[in-house]
C-alpha cells in the first residue's frame, strides 16, 4: 500500500467512524435493533380509548368515493391517506388547526393534480364528507364493545375527527350509547399522534398516562400512544401495519373481538 493509498485508506475510516458516532441509525449501531415490548396485561388499564375511522367504522364506502373522483384509480387512495396524515402533521407542527376532513380534502385535491385529475374543492369535500358521515362498524364492532362495558371498563372514543363529526358518525352507525365520553382532538388542537394529544385525553378523563389503553388499527396511532406511556392493542385491519422502530403493544389481534377478549381476561 503506498503513502497516497494508506492516507486514503485512513480519511476514509475515520470519517465511517465519525459517522457511525454521530448517527448511530446510519451506524453500526443500527445492526443491534431494540425493541422495547410494553407487557402490562396483569393489570386493567382504567380507561380504554378508541380511535374511530377504520378501528371501529368500516372505511370501504368512502374509498370507493373517493376512488370514483380519482379516476377509479384504486392505486392511489395509499397514497391519498398518507397525504392527508403528512398534512394533519404539518398543520400542527406549524400551530395551525384545520377540520381533518378539510385536510383531507386538500389532500386529495394535490393526489388528484400530481395525476392530471381535475378535482374542485366542493367535488374532493363530498367525495370524503358523504359518505363518511353513514359508514357502518365493522360487524364484531357492537358485540365487542358491549361485552367491554359488561366487564366494566370505562369506555372513551378518541379521534383526530371533530366533534360534530364524530356524533354524527356514531348516531349513523349505532355506537352512540356504547361510550362513558366522546373526545375529539379539535378541543386542543393538536392531531394525533402528538404526545400532547394524549396528554390531554389522559387529564381530561382523569387518569395517568399508563393507566390508559388505546385501541387502533394504526401503527402511527399506537406508536404515538406507547411514546406517550400509554398501553396498546393493535387491530390489524387488512392493510395495517405496526411501526416497527415503536414499542410493541401487548395486545395485538385481527379484530375487536379478539382484542375484547383478551382485555376482559384481565382481571
Amino acid at each position: 500500500m503506498n503513502i497516497n493509498t494508506r492516507r486514503s485508506f485512513i480519511k476514509k475510516s475515520a470519517m465511517l467512524g465519525l459517522a457511525g458516532a454521530t448517527l448511530p441509525q446510519f451506524g453500526f449501531s443500527a445492526n443491534k435493533k431494540e425493541q422495547k415490548v410494553m407487557n402490562n396485561t396483569t393489570t386493567r388499564p382504567k380507561v380504554l380509548f378508541f380511535d374511530v375511522n377504520e378501528t371501529l367504522l368500516d372505511l370501504t364506502a368512502m374509498k370507493e368515493s373517493v376512488g370514483k373522483v380519482l379516476g377509479n384509480r384504486s392505486d392511489l387512495l395509499p397514497l391519498w391517506f398518507t397525504t392527508m396524515l403528512q398534512y394533519s402533521l404539518v398543520t400542527t407542527v406549524g400551530r395551525q388547526y384545520n377540520d381533518f376532513g378539510i385536510i383531507g380534502s386538500a389532500a386529495l385535491q394535490m393526489v388528484a393534480a400530481n395525476h392530471g385529475i381535475t378535482l374542485t374543492e366542493d367535488q374532493a369535500k363530498e367525495a370524503i364528507l358523504g359518505p363518511l358521515r353513514s359508514i357502518p362498524a365493522h360487524p364484531e364492532v357492537k358485540q365487542a364493545l358491549t361485552d367491554l362495558k359488561k366487564a366494566g371498563y370505562k369506555l372513551v372514543s378518541f379521534t383526530n375527527s371533530s366533534n360534530i363529526g364524530v356524533e354524527t358518525q356514531f348516531k349513523n352507525a349505532g355506537l352512540l350509547d356504547y361510550f362513558d365520553q366522546r373526545l375529539s382532538i379539535e378541543d386542543i388542537g393538536k392531531f394525533k399522534p402528538h404526545t400532547d394529544a394524549y396528554d390531554w385525553a389522559a387529564r381530561t378523563m382523569g387518569v395517568k398516562p399508563n393507566e390508559c389503553l388505546l385501541v387502533a388499527a394504526h401503527g402511527w396511532d399506537i406508536a404515538g400512544a406507547l411514546w406517550a406511556n400509554w398501553r396498546g392493542a393493535f387491530v390489524s385491519r387488512p392493510g395495517a401495519q405496526q411501526y416497527p422502530l415503536a414499542p410493541t403493544p401487548e395486545i395485538a389481534e385481527p379484530n375487536l373481538k379478539c382484542i375484547a377478549e383478551k382485555l376482559i381476561a384481565i382481571k
